[in-house]
């Protein structure tokens, strides 16, 4: 009779009173604690901000809320022409100095390293592009301008110039760096920003010591 009065069928009673007396028995030992206990523990210490521990009032109030850097990066990225960003993972930071490039009057042009092919043919010639064919219709082959070129071409008089923002720059050969550390010497308004990977918080060189064409880039 017991077994029938259970509610889960096949299975016996005596697992049925358990699993009812479980709730109640978790209730006195939470009770329990609560009242040996009094109040709850709280840990507290002491953080060391100082420069030997590595640990800035930025880790603690959000680097998106402290930007006393965004003086000296205008102020590179007129000296250098060419950065090297590092950016944290979660990403969103860098939009901050876009901002203050593009208040400056810069206009943006956004690549993917994934995508560019040969720096200098796409950048700054005429190059080909061939289609997907499916394997029904002819390959052809497409030619498109300068991608610089064209965009300095159709900049308003008002421009101050051109970035050339690249993203997933950390793919590029060193070769490639290199020309990205040189466009501006080619092209004296163009300004080149690429991604070349992942830091803590935002931080950023000159393109050409990443790229080796400085003696300390060279070490």
């Amino acid at each position: 009779m017991a077994a029938a009065a259970c509610l889960h069928y096949g299975t016996p009673a005596s697992i049925k009173i358990q699993q009812k007396q479980q709730p109640t028995r978790n209730w006195m030992m939470m009770q329990g604690l609560r009242r040996g206990n009094g109040k709850a523990s709280k840990r507290v210490g002491v953080t060391n901000c100082s420069a030997n521990s590595g640990i800035e009032i930025g880790d603690f109030i959000g680097g998106d809320l402290l930007k006393p850097d965004l003086g000296r990066w205008l102020s590179d990225v007129e000296k250098h022409k060419a950065i090297a960003i590092y950016t944290p993972h979660e990403g969103g930071y860098e939009g901050r100095y876009l901002n203050r490039l593009r208040y400056l009057g810069y206009y943006f042009l956004d690549l993917s390293a994934r995508g560019l092919g040969d720096p200098e043919t796409t950048l700054t010639k005429v190059y080909p592009v061939c289609p997907a064919h499916v394997g029904k219709q002819p390959i052809a082959r497409w030619y498109f301008p300068p991608e610089v070129d064209y965009r300095l071409a159709a900049l308003p008089p008002s421009a101050k110039g051109l970035v050339v923002w690249i993203i997933e720059a950390k793919v590029l050969s060193k070769s490639e760096l290199q020309f990205l550390a040189l466009l501006p010497t080619l092209r004296p308004k163009v300004r080149v920003i690429a991604e070349c990977g992942n830091w803590r918080k935002f931080m950023w060189k000159p393109l050409k010591e990443i790229a080796g064409l400085t003696q300390e880039g060279a070490a």
